[in-house]
Formats: structure tokens, C-alpha cells, sequence
């Protein structure tokens, strides 16, 4: 089989001006013999210059990065920036659509998707075009998320640890410029089929972040998204210095996660009780929440408790859980 993508499009992407388009996945089903899965896409160019790659909706259901996208892809003037600026506000479309986090079409993550293959189920035909095409395109790339409908997060912007010690002081101060309150490094890294992973793999600065969660839309996360995107378009040289808005509430404060004791796991089925909220300053052994039974009204509830000291920066929404879940999460000042 061909390792090209299966994925067409007609926008240009070396044409100059603003393009509205769609990325055009072959998607056969019985309403729609030669039928489609058409991914908006924006490309916004004006001559030579740095390309970033701006990308949301990789979870359908995390709404901040996919609003103020569409924001971006309409306000953004051609006339006023060098360069290029690509826009997927909906990466994992089918799954935005139904605001969901995995693809109501094969229950796939995108996120969990990478490199991708073109000969798999869309899901991993969108990885892999992004990774073979889009990726080899850009210089900076920020992948914005939120918690989803199961977790919320104080928001925060993100780079993640990679094995490039320039590119990681790049990224560093990609970070910084986007002036969040919190920026969060990622230095433990179990997966390495997220989108960031691939993009670094490629030498591109990658940013992500949680601007939201809960399945809501934060208004503040959103405007956090819209400032941001404004200092890293400036930082990476798309639009004038001037142009850039500083720091959303200060300078930003650098933390990270480095660890599996930084998770909170839940160890059986049933509701959750947290004993902790996010931003608290807690300690290793200390209750975390409690999980009920309410089918045994009568069982003792079973308490989880933290490995470590830390803040917390991640707590679960849904009150039903089920053994592995993840309840709460950890950061802690970034030791550099």
C-alpha cells in the first residue's frame, strides 16, 4: 500500500491571501457512495516568513481552542503578517460535531493516534496527513485542548520534554511569550502517539495547554486562548511585535508534571467525593476524596490519597467512576 495520504484539498497552501477550505478525507458509506469527511481548513499567507500551525478539536468535546480559532481564521488580516498561518479549528471534525472526545466513526482518540496510517480508519488517516503534510509545513505548532466533558483544569499552556535540548529552550520561550498564568512543562511522557510527541519528532516548537474542561465553554479560557495566540503569533515573527497583548494576569508562573505520583487514580467503582479542589496546596498522604457505594450503603467509603506533595491542577467532573479513572492530577514548581 502507498504511504501517501488518501486526504485532497484545493486550497493553496503557497498561495498569498486568506483561504477558507476544507481538507477532503475519502469516507465511503451507504448514504454517500464517493462521499467525504471535509475538515475546515484556513491558510492565511502573505510572502516568505515562518509558518505556524495553529490546531483544535483533536477532542471534539473541548470547545475554547475550536471558538477562538474560528475567531482567528475570520479576524486574521493577510495584510498585516509575514508568513503563513495555517488553522484547523476541528481536527478530529466528526468527533466535534458530536462533541465528543473520540470519533463517533471508528471510536478512535486522535490524540492517541500518531504517526497515523493512511490505510487505517479516518481517525488515523487525519493523524497521518497532519504528521505528513502539515507537519513538515510549519516551524511553531500549538494543539490546544481543554479537560472535555470528564475534567476540569485550571488552565494553563504546555510544552512537553523532548530529547532536542535547543528545541526544548525554544518551546521554553515560545511558552513564556504566550503569557499565561500558568505554564505547565511536561516532563513525563507514557505515550507517544500524542499529536506533540509527533510534532516535536518533527523539530517543530510544540506547544499545547488545558484552557477549560467540564464539557463548558470557560469565557476566560477563551479570551486566555485568544491573548495567547496573539503573543505566540508575534513571538514567531507572523505579525508585528507590536501587535502582541503581554501576559493574560502577570508573569507566568512555570510548574510541572514529572511523574506517575503526580495521578490520583480511583481504586473501585462508585461515586467520588473530592476532599480537595483545584488549586490547593496538598500533601503526599493526604485524602484526596473518597469513593461511595451507594448499591452498599453499608460498606466503609474507600479513601485515595495523594503520592506526593504538589497543587492540584486537574480534578474530575463526572461524579461516577469506575476503577483507573483518574480523579485528580498534580503540578509542582518547574525545577528547570
Amino acid at each position: 500500500m502507498s504511504n501517501a495520504s488518501k486526504i485532497w484539498t484545493r486550497v493553496d497552501y503557497e498561495r498569498d491571501g486568506k483561504q477558507h477550505g476544507w481538507l477532503q478525507l475519502p469516507h465511503s458509506v451507504t448514504r454517500s457512495a464517493y462521499g467525504n469527511i471535509a475538515l475546515p481548513i484556513t491558510v492565511i499567507r502573505n510572502g516568505k516568513g515562518p509558518t505556524t500551525f495553529l490546531m483544535a478539536g483533536n477532542h471534539g468535546d473541548e470547545y475554547e481552542g475550536q471558538i477562538a480559532l474560528c475567531k482567528l481564521a475570520r479576524d486574521l488580516d493577510p495584510g498585516q503578517m509575514t508568513g503563513r498561518v495555517i488553522i484547523l479549528p476541528a481536527a478530529n471534525l466528526p468527533a466535534a460535531m458530536a462533541g465528543v472526545r473520540v470519533s463517533p466513526i471508528d471510536q478512535v482518540n486522535l490524540n492517541r493516534a500518531f504517526p497515523g496510517d493512511p490505510d487505517s480508519t479516518p481517525t488515523y488517516a487525519i493523524a497521518h496527513y497532519i504528521d505528513t503534510v502539515l507537519y513538515p509545513m510549519a516551524d511553531v505548532h500549538h494543539d490546544l485542548h481543554s479537560g472535555g466533558s470528564s475534567l476540569q483544569y485550571l488552565p494553563f499552556a504546555s510544552m512537553r520534554i523532548g530529547s532536542q535540548p535547543e528545541l526544548n529552550r525554544r518551546a521554553l520561550a515560545a511558552l513564556q511569550a504566550f503569557g499565561a498564568p500558568i505554564g505547565l512543562v511536561w516532563a513525563y511522557s507514557p505515550d507517544a502517539r500524542l499529536s506533540s510527541v509527533a510534532a516535536i519528532n518533527r523539530g517543530l516548537v510544540a506547544l499545547g495547554g488545558e484552557f477549560g474542561g467540564g464539557g463548558s465553554v470557560s469565557t476566560s479560557g477563551v479570551r486566555m486562548v485568544e491573548r495567547g495566540l496573539r503573543n505566540l503569533l508575534a513571538h514567531a515573527g507572523n505579525i508585528p511585535a507590536s501587535q502582541a497583548v503581554g501576559d493574560f494576569a502577570g508573569p507566568t508562573r512555570l510548574m510541572e508534571v514529572s511523574g506517575r505520583d503526580y495521578y490520583v487514580y480511583a481504586p473501585e467503582r462508585g461515586l467520588f467525593e473530592p476532599a480537595a479542589e483545584l488549586g490547593d496546596e496538598v500533601r503526599r498522604g493526604q485524602v484526596s476524596g473518597y469513593v461511595h457505594f451507594v448499591d452498599n450503603p453499608g460498606r466503609v467509603p474507600q479513601a485515595c490519597h495523594f503520592e506526593r506533595d504538589g497543587m492540584v491542577i486537574c480534578k474530575r467532573h463526572y461524579g461516577l467512576v469506575e476503577r483507573g479513572d483518574c480523579v485528580m492530577h498534580l503540578a509542582t514548581e518547574y525545577a528547570g
